[in-house]
């Protein structure tokens, strides 16, 4: 059908009742002939084809825009550098805090335990062993207690348990004072 359009020159459209191809005249054509095509005569098209045009592109640049800055806002800005707000980030932006205050533990040692200890999930409780038993549950993505926490706490990340930057570094903190390092570690710690 696109093609018999196609091919209509302009003084065959006016004999269609077509001002221009906009989908009701296109519905008009597709119908000429039957019964339906007395219906209502087709409406010209509201915008020309350049206008339309200008349209998409905008829509495109504000759907573009929109992506990055959803992006941006998945990122979080330390000294310049950027770092995700997943685990790939939390361990990354955690690593420069250990390094800065001279904390060891790799990116895979570090992220394996995180897997074994909340699957990574950073608001993971364990409301069951018996440091939960007597009232201070493990929480975290390596599932810290309150105490530990307070004691391994480095200065310049948030004083909250939960945070998962922050909470990585007290880990690693205390994985190096009682293992040498959070690769040492292999089971509950």
């Amino acid at each position: 059908m696109r093609t018999a359009l196609r091919s209509l020159k302009p003084a065959r459209l006016a004999t269609t009742g077509l001002t221009a191809l906009g989908a009701a005249g296109i519905a008009t054509t597709a119908l000429a002939g039957t019964a339906h095509a007395a219906q209502a005569p087709a409406k010209p098209a509201t915008k020309p084809a350049a206008v339309a045009h200008a349209h998409d592109a905008k829509a495109a640049k504000a759907a573009k825009d929109s992506d990055a800055k959803a992006k941006a806002k998945d990122e979080k800005k330390d000294g310049g550098k950027e770092y995700a707000d997943n685990l790939d980030g939390w361990i990354r932006e955690a690593r420069a805090i250990m390094k800065d205050h001279g904390i060891p533990g790799s990116y895979e040692g570090i992220k394996r335990n995180i897997i074994r200890e909340s699957a990574g999930d950073p608001n993971a409780v364990n409301d069951w062993d018996v440091n939960a038993k007597k009232g201070t549950p493990s929480k975290g993505l390596l599932q810290v207690i309150q105490p530990t926490f307070d004691r391994y706490h480095v200065e310049g990340t948030p004083d909250e348990l939960t945070d998962p930057v922050a909470n990585i570094v007290a880990a690693c903190n205390y994985a190096a004072d009682r293992y040498g390092s959070m690769d040492n570690v292999d089971s509950a710690y």
